[in-house]
């Protein structure tokens, strides 16, 4: 098969939403449809201590909610589909939004009862700045929830979307009848067994036909076809080109628990999801289609396996072909690295691989030679931009518990910053390390990986610091109003692990009075900035 047909095939894309909207459910159907496992695990029922297959983490069975990013790969209708499970919780966002540099599109869930929560408008403002074509799930209609035009409208006006929706519900709740796919023009009978694969489809073109009340009730067949006129009159009829733009969002109902209306968006997401995009980079745009290999590091995770101290570079490969056992150039470090085992993945699950195209994730076995937005090619010097740390809410100083173990506590710190599981700033006056996180949970995973995975012990002291702003030297480093600032605020500047200055501003007013009195002065809340 060639280059092009490969790359056509692939469908990269991450699912994203607000804790709890079934964002991981759904995942375990679409790889049930895709047939990459028999059974899907209880997320939540402690009962059963079979855990979802993409929450691998120790940490992660514990709690019941994802902490990383996973990465599933499976085979559906002749296309390889490869997910990025993402994290929910607001807490570790920021492994979402990098993970969210290596998507080519994305599915957003959102719970029917709750509908558009804080996290997912987060999630989706990254993305729309970004331009990622996305589709909406609407989950969970197997429960009592909001009207299907109150959400699409929640939708819209929230998150900033143009909808329209490719199927709609018949019911909801108790009188949850199955789903109208305005997509393929045929109805799903809902019969709330969750075991069953595959409910009853029924081809269906015309609604105005009698037998509609044969099959939901004519109460049901009046509703629906009250619901459905709206809809046409209403929302715009689909177009792609606006999809993939990311101007359109279409919109699918169901129910991941029960199995419903998970195989109708699956259907539709391969036909109409793009395959890989191309990529900017400091040089010049890359495609996906260039014989030569380029791919970016967009996630380190240490000790998947704790009995083996490995790390794993996850690459997104962004054009070419990426061959085992050939040397590429790590364009950071000028050197050339030959991978002998990259890796496929189905969550935890590893498989060596020969040959990855435009579009896979793989991993890469890595001894410390990697930092996340790291880039790898064939021989051309370049490196792909848009993977920024972003500015931490919490920080706090971090202490070592147990002064026998500094050197793993020192070494621990390293590899976990080096994950971006959080940021590392040094203060410049008395050279204490204070952690800066995205969530507050992010300093216990923190502790509970020194201590399980390295074997050391912190504490932590608070830090009341407002947020952490990257300062963009100024080309002449002896101007009087740069050495008067660095004078001022001595206390509150630090050097992140990539040795730019940050100044940590104590309140928001700070900040302020910095660009009033230095006006000269660029701060920056991400740490990657055009210069």
């Amino acid at each position: 098969m060639s280059l092009e047909q490969e790359i056509s095939k692939r469908r990269t894309f991450g699912i994203i939403s607000h804790p709890d909207a079934g964002k991981t459910t759904l995942t375990e159907k679409l790889l049930l449809f895709g047939g990459a496992i028999q059974e899907a695990g209880a997320v939540k029922s402690n009962k059963i201590k079979k855990g979802a297959t993409s929450d691998f983490m120790e940490i992660e069975r514990q709690r019941g909610i994802s902490v990383a990013t996973s990465v599933l790969a499976f085979t559906y209708k002749d296309h390889k589909i490869n997910i990025l499970d993402t994290p929910g919780h607001k807490d570790f966002a920021e492994d979402t939004f990098r993970t969210l540099t290596a998507v080519d599109s994305v599915i957003v869930v959102i719970d029917v009862a709750k509908g558009v929560e804080e996290q997912t408008e987060k999630l989706v403002e990254v993305c729309r700045m970004r331009n990622i074509p996305m589709i909406v799930f609407i989950n969970k209609l197997d429960r009592e929830g909001k009207d299907a035009f109150d959400l699409l409208d929640e939708v819209e006006q929230k998150l900033g979307l143009r909808v329209t929706p490719l199927s709609f519900p018949i019911g909801m709740g108790y009188d949850f009848k199955g789903i109208y796919n305005i997509w393929e023009k045929n109805i799903n009978l809902f019969s709330g067994d969750s075991r069953k694969n595959i409910e009853e489809t029924i081809a269906f073109d015309d609604v105005s036909s009698p037998e509609l009340e044969e099959l939901i009730s004519s109460q049901s067949a009046q509703r629906l076809r009250e619901d459905l006129e709206l809809v046409y009159e209403v929302y715009p009829s689909f177009d792609r080109q606006a999809y993939l733009n990311g101007t359109q969002q279409p919109v699918f109902f169901g129910s991941a628990l029960n199995n419903f209306g998970v195989r109708e968006l699956l259907d539709c997401f391969v036909e109409i999801a793009p395959s890989p995009l191309p990529k900017a980079s400091d040089v010049r745009i890359v495609q996906p289609n260039e014989k030569g290999f380029t791919g970016f590091v967009f996630k380190i995770h240490a000790n998947m396996d704790p009995n083996h101290r490995d790390r794993l570079a996850f690459v997104k490969i962004v054009s070419g072909t990426f061959e085992r056992n050939k040397p590429y150039l790590h364009t950071r470090l000028g050197k050339k690295l030959k991978f002998s085992s990259p890796n496929a993945f189905f969550a935890e699950k590893k498989e060596v691989v020969d040959i990855s195209y435009a579009g896979d994730i793989v991993g890469l076995h890595d001894t410390g030679n990697f930092k996340i937005g790291d880039t790898l090619t064939e021989g051309e010097v370049l490196h792909f931009k848009g993977i920024p740390s972003f500015s931490p809410e919490h920080f706090r100083y971090i202490n070592n518990a147990d002064p026998l173990k500094s050197k793993q506590l020192e070494k621990g710190i390293d590899q976990l910053m080096d994950e971006g599981v959080a940021q590392l700033f040094t203060l410049d006056f008395n050279g204490r390390k204070v952690i800066g996180t995205v969530g507050a949970l992010q300093y216990e995973v923190i502790q509970y990986r020194l201590e399980h995975e390295y074997g050391a012990k912190c504490s932590y002291e608070n830090f009341p610091i407002f947020k952490a702003c990257w300062v963009e030297e100024p080309e002449n480093p002896k101007d009087p109003d740069y050495l008067d600032f660095l004078r001022v605020k001595q206390k509150y500047l630090a050097r992140d692990k990539q040795g730019q200055l940050v100044f940590l501003a104590d309140s928001a007013f700070s900040i302020e009075m910095v660009k009033q009195k230095y006006p000269q002065l660029k701060l920056h809340f991400t740490s990657e900035f055009d210069k």
